[in-house]
């Protein structure tokens, strides 16, 4: 077992020596005060304590284990460890199953064990020590008359401490004395006695303690001399799987999953499982119940009210109903709800008591669930109407402490719709509604939201939310009752710079989803000069906010067919350092610049950028956002080039599975240009002209779209037969496209117009911007003009360099459309050398034509590793991360590194789509 917490409540311990060989050893306690008590009789009355009442004999009797106990190995073995040291802790909250345990571990020894259930009345040091000294008598271990027993019930001889002391200290085998509910000793004295005597019995004694607090002992000393066992509530907690076996014992059957969520329901807490076990077996359906039974309705209700809320003095309860609307508080924050002081003197206190209010470090805290959930039910009960403005104070407080999302959550809470969408805007953070890490949880938080909240920051909450699902007429109309809100009667615009600024981003989203260039280089505009009104640390704090502006601006850029302001623009996003919190941008931004690369001809240097874009989100571990669209529609235009068609079909399905659908001209064309390719090679030509329309309404036409489309439904003409259409259809292709202008050629060149596809060709600027895709192709153009003006050599020079390019992009689509005129010249060498394995099978023939390889290389950053097969062919069976790493004896964090790396590799961001493309490629 790992290293157990330990109460920060505990004074600091002494340095230990670096000489192994010094040993730290507890310092010896002085001997205590001799009372003036005349010394007691050697020889008392066996049957009753200094009062003369009785000795209660259950006292010194183990505990019975119930028929369900559940005997837990790894707790025994650390108990184990008690007869090695003097002292040993076992410290836990009520119901946390420390006196069975050790009281099952104490039953299983053969040593003799002196047990003692402290009382209310041990309070007094002469009852307390009588009582001891019976415990051991009880357990056969003898005590002589030179001991004495105690006289007077308030006080103890210290001559009686001495003697016990020596006579323990002299035994051949130690006794262990066990104290359970030692919390209820409070007297200082009490443990100063118990120290001494624990001393200076030296090996002939072991004290184990069983108690819900710290006790009053220099436990510092002992741990730094290594003379102190520990057990503390962390290591009580059951484990998911010793749950499992609990409800075994209670005829209850539950798969661990289920468990897993029951054990951090109840923090593992013994007597929280054993309650809910019991109520699970009347109910109709167990295993419903435990995943959804109401705490606050139950008999855990009634044990934590008892043992543990009822205990407290009132003001301690009065502050426990308050903070159970939090899930996190600090003193400050919990006076700031009771408007008192004393938040930090009691919660240092409740802690100490094991009061079911956990330790979070820095001052802050939070109360067990079950307990958190049946004090909300019993403040309704007992402060009706409070709730409210315990979140309304809560809000405020924590606004004014820069802890914006539980600020959020509790304005929500109090129903202050106002406030709540005020500190979004305020605190610049409108951008968290499209970055996917919190998205969903504001989404579904200001879904709540009625129309009475009439506030300009209302109405930016709505516009932004409605497009982030591409609702432009909401949206729009949201915005713009946002902007006169801000607009009217503001007399200093310094006042709601923060909220402009929003107003700024969602009019560039807006220009985006539009295809609006002019709005959107006038929202950058604007976004710029209300830069230096915002205060510099909310820019930092929010760095997403910028990345969505300079991606929305780079992406209408690029619809408008700028690419080289586009790839300023965008590369700025995509080559900052960024966290989580830009993760989603950064990689549309990539997604884009894959997009540019593309469509000037560069597969490589697409497909790494795209493949990069995928590694920045699984990374962070993030879904598939909107965004990833783009990139999987690159990756699959890729494929369409290499001629691995079901490559790119798969990456088009990914596109439609993804889980937010987008009205974004860019990614809409792009889906266009891809399928309607992929239905123009498999030989679909009029579905590929019905698709080559992306049917999206922008305010300016995209130049490389448009071309597209029409190099599309030129090419289908041609397949089927109409040169004439073709070519009239070529009109509209621009040819400030390279790419769209060489495509344009190659068509006039198969419509018989070699002039006109010359002319096309040598007015192709490319200014050295343009890849293999696009002189491959041009080459392939010259080559066939050649071929057929009677010039062989130069068909063939031209032929012999498009495939030295070619070979290195895996480029085989503008050979395959060059059929069936290359063919001859393929056959020849060195043509035959430089196609085969990869544009071929094997040498060419004469009278074989061209062939795509059978198994074209995985589109993926690099091979996988034999462990990542391993844990990809269990993936497949459909084992869970845990059974892997049961099945391959390694961690659970090592076989989600393996994942990720898998994912990565594949280009894929989930477990079926890793099975999916890996059943494509041959892997499994």
């Amino acid at each position: 077992m790992s290293a157990v917490a330990e109460s920060d409540e505990r004074a600091p311990g002494p340095t230990v020596p670096a000489d192994p060989a010094v040993a730290v050893v507890p310092a010896a306690p002085a001997a205590p005060a001799v009372p003036t008590a005349p010394y007691a009789d050697p020889y008392p009355d066996p049957y009753a304590d200094p009062l003369g009442d009785p000795f209660l004999r259950t006292r010194f009797v183990l505990p019975t284990r119930p028929g369900t106990f559940l005997r837990r190995q790894r707790l025994v073995r650390h108990l184990d460890q008690a007869l090695r040291t003097p002292l040993t802790l076992v410290n836990g909250a009520a119901g946390a199953g420390k006196t069975l345990l050790v009281a099952d571990w104490a039953a299983g020894r053969e040593e003799p064990i002196a047990w003692l259930t402290v009382e209310a009345g041990d309070r007094r040091p002469g009852v307390f020590w009588a009582y001891v000294l019976q415990a051991l008598r009880s357990r056969g271990v003898p005590v002589s008359g030179a001991v004495g027993f105690p006289a007077d019930p308030s006080r103890v001889d210290g001559r009686l401490l001495a003697a016990l002391a020596a006579e323990l200290s002299g035994r051949d085998e130690p006794v262990v004395v066990v104290l359970d509910e030692y919390d209820r000793v409070t007297a200082p004295e009490i443990a100063e006695q118990l120290e001494f005597v624990l001393h200076h019995a030296g090996q002939g004694m072991r004290l184990v303690l069983v108690t819900r607090t710290e006790p009053l002992l220099p436990l510092h000393r002992y741990r730094a001399a290594g003379q102190l066992t520990e057990i503390r509530a962390a290591e009580l907690a059951f484990t998911p799987e010793e749950a499992v076996a609990l409800l075994e014992l209670h005829g209850l059957s539950l798969p661990v999953p289920a468990a897993r969520t029951l054990v951090d329901r109840t923090r593992g807490w013994a007597a929280g499982l054993r309650l809910c076990a019991l109520a699970a077996r009347e109910s109709a359906d167990p295993e419903v119940y435990l995943k959804e039974f109401e705490a606050d309705r139950s008999a855990v209700a009634d044990f934590l009210l008892a043992e543990v809320l009822m205990r407290q003095p009132e003001e301690t309860q009065d502050l426990l109903l308050r903070v159970s609307v939090l899930e996190r508080f600090c003193p400050d924050l919990a006076n700031a709800l009771t408007r008192r002081a004393d938040a930090e003197r009691l919660l240092v206190g409740l802690h100490r008591a094991n009061a079911f209010v956990e330790d979070l470090g820095h001052s802050w805290y939070r109360l067990h669930p079950l307990f958190g959930e049946i004090l909300r039910a019993h403040l309704r009960v007992r402060l009706p109407g409070l709730e409210p403005e315990l979140h309304r104070r809560a809000a405020r407080w924590l606004r004014s402490s820069g802890f914006l999302p539980e600020t959020l959550a509790h304005g929500a809470a109090a129903g202050d719709w106002g406030f709540t969408a005020g500190a979004l805007v305020d605190d610049l953070a409108i951008g968290q509604l499209f970055t996917g890490l919190r998205s969903e949880d504001l989404d579904q938080l200001f879904s709540r939201m009625g129309p009475e909240a009439t506030s300009p920051a209302a109405h930016l909450v709505r516009a932004a939310r409605d497009l982030s699902r591409c609702d432009l007429d909401h949206g729009l109309a949201h915005l713009h009752r946002a902007e006169e809100g801000l607009n009217a009667d503001v007399p200093d615009a310094s006042e709601v710079a923060a909220a402009l600024l929003s107003c700024a981003l969602l009019e560039a989203l807006a220009a985006r989803l539009t295809g609006s260039p002019v709005r959107a280089e006038r929202a950058a505009r604007a976004a710029g000069e209300l830069r230096e009104e915002v205060p510099a640390h909310l820019l930092d704090k929010h760095p997403e906010l910028t990345a969505l502006l300079l991606t929305h601006l780079g992406s209408t850029r690029l619809w408008a067919g700028r690419f080289e302001d586009a790839r300023a623009a965008l590369s700025a996003v995509a080559g900052a350092p960024g966290d989580a919190s830009t993760v989603l941008p950064r990689e549309e931004a990539m997604g884009h610049l894959a997009l540019i690369d593309y469509l000037n001809g560069w597969l490589g240097r697409a497909e790494r950028k795209a493949l990069a874009a995928v590694s920045e989100a699984e990374r962070f571990s993030l879904p598939p956002p909107c965004g990833s669209a783009l990139v999987r529609l690159v990756l699959a235009a890729v494929a369409v080039d290499r001629d691995e068609l079901g490559r790119a079909q798969a990456f088009l399905d990914e596109t439609d599975r993804l889980h937010r659908a987008t009205q974004d001209p860019v990614t809409a064309a792009g889906r266009a240009i891809v399928t309607a390719r992929l239905l123009l090679v498999r030989g679909h030509a009029g579905a590929a002209v019905e698709a080559a329309d992306p049917a999206v309404s922008a305010a300016v036409a995209s130049p490389w779209a448009a071309s597209h489309e029409a190099l599309v439904a030129s090419a289908a003409h041609l397949a089927e037969g109409r040169p004439e259409e073709a070519a009239e259809v070529l009109r509209g292709v621009s040819v400030d496209q390279p790419a769209c202008a060489v495509e344009a050629a190659r068509i006039q060149l198969a419509a018989g117009r070699p002039g006109a596809a010359i002319d096309l060709l040598d007015g192709v600027r490319t200014g050295g911007r343009t890849g293999p895709a696009v002189t491959v192709r041009a080459a392939l153009v010259r080559a066939r003009a050649a071929e057929e003006a009677g010039d062989t050599a130069a068909a063939r020079r031209l032929v012999e360099h498009a495939l030295l390019d070619a070979r290195r992009e895996r480029l085989r689509r503008p050979f395959l459309d060059a059929l069936p005129w290359i063919r001859p010249l393929l056959a020849t060498a060195p043509l035959h050398e430089l196609a085969a394995g990869w544009l071929t099978s094997g040498p060419a023939r004469c009278d074989d034509p061209p062939r795509p390889e059978a198994q074209p290389s995985p589109l993926v950053a690099a091979e996988l590793s034999g462990r990542e097969r391993d844990v990809l062919e269990r993936l497949a069976r459909m084992m869970s991360t845990e059974e892997i790493a049961a099945d391959l004896y390694v961690s659970v964090n090592t076989v989600k590194t393996h994942l990720k790396s898998v994912y990565r590799k594949l280009a894929v961001n989930r477990r079926g789509d890793a099975v999916r493309r890996a059943r494509d490629l041959g892997l499994l």
